[in-house]
C-alpha cells in the first residue's frame, strides 16, 4: 500500500512587505496564509487602501491539499496572464498551499512590455515568498468515540499508547471523546477502536 502523504507546506504568518523596482515602476509584494476564499477580498481591499495611488493589485491564491485544489490568478487590468499566473507559478514553485500572494504595482511612467511585466510580477512574488516563514503542517482526521464508563480504561490506554490528541471529552456513564489522528494513521486507529467491544467510532468532518 502506498504511503499516505499527509503533510503540506503553507505560510505561518503574513510576510513583511517587499519592494521590487523596474524602470521606475514599484512592485510591492505580500504573502498571506488563508483557509477560505472569502478572506481574499478583504486582504486585497486593505492593500488598495494602503496604496491609493496603485495602478494594479494583482494576486494569486491556492486553497486545499487534496485534488481538486482551488486556485485563482487575477491580472487586475494588466495584459492577460502577465501578472496573476506568474505569481501563481511561484506558489507552485515554493509548493505552498492555503496561501495568497499579492503584488501592488505603482506605474513609473515607462511601459515594461508583457515580458517585463511577467518578470517583475514573478520576481516580486518570489521575494514575498522568500520573505515568508514557510512551515510544514500535518493533515489530521477527527474521530468521535462513544462508549460506556466501564470501557474508559481500555480507551484511555489506547489513546496514550498511540499518542493521540484529545480535542474534547465528556466522562459520565455515557462517555464521549473527540480525538485527532494523523491521516496516514487514521485507518489503523479506526480499526483498533472498532475491535474494542462497546466502543463506537465515527469520523467527523
Amino acid at each position: 500500500m502506498d504511503e499516505v502523504n499527509d503533510t503540506y507546506k503553507t505560510i505561518a504568518t503574513a510576510s513583511e512587505e517587499v519592494l521590487y523596482k523596474d524602470k521606475k515602476s514599484k512592485f510591492y509584494g505580500y504573502a498571506y496564509p488563508i483557509v477560505k476564499e472569502g478572506e481574499v477580498k478583504e486582504i486585497i481591499e486593505t492593500l488598495k487602501k494602503k496604496h491609493p495611488s496603485a495602478n494594479h493589485v494583482c494576486y494569486a491564491w491556492q486553497i486545499g491539499v487534496k485534488s481538486p485544489v482551488l486556485y485563482r490568478a487575477n491580472d487586475d487590468g494588466e495584459p492577460n496572464n502577465s501578472a496573476g499566473m506568474p505569481i501563481y507559478g511561484q506558489l507552485q514553485s515554493f509548493e505552498v498551499t492555503n496561501a495568497l500572494v499579492a503584488v501592488v504595482r505603482i506605474f513609473g511612467g515607462t511601459k515594461l512590455g508583457v515580458g517585463g511585466l511577467i518578470s517583475a510580477y514573478r520576481s516580486t512574488a518570489q521575494l514575498a515568498l522568500e520573505n515568508s516563514k514557510i512551515v510544514t503542517r500535518t493533515i489530521k482526521q477527527s474521530f468521535h468515540l462513544h462508549f460506556t464508563y466501564p470501557q474508559i480504561d481500555v480507551v484511555m490506554r489506547t489513546i496514550k499508547q498511540k499518542e493521540l490528541q484529545i480535542v474534547s471529552q465528556k466522562m459520565e456513564m455515557e462517555c464521549e471523546i473527540v480525538i485527532l489522528v494523523r491521516e496516514k494513521d487514521a485507518h489503523e486507529v479506526e480499526k483498533t477502536f472498532k475491535s474494542i467491544q462497546g466502543v463506537a467510532i465515527r469520523k467527523e468532518d
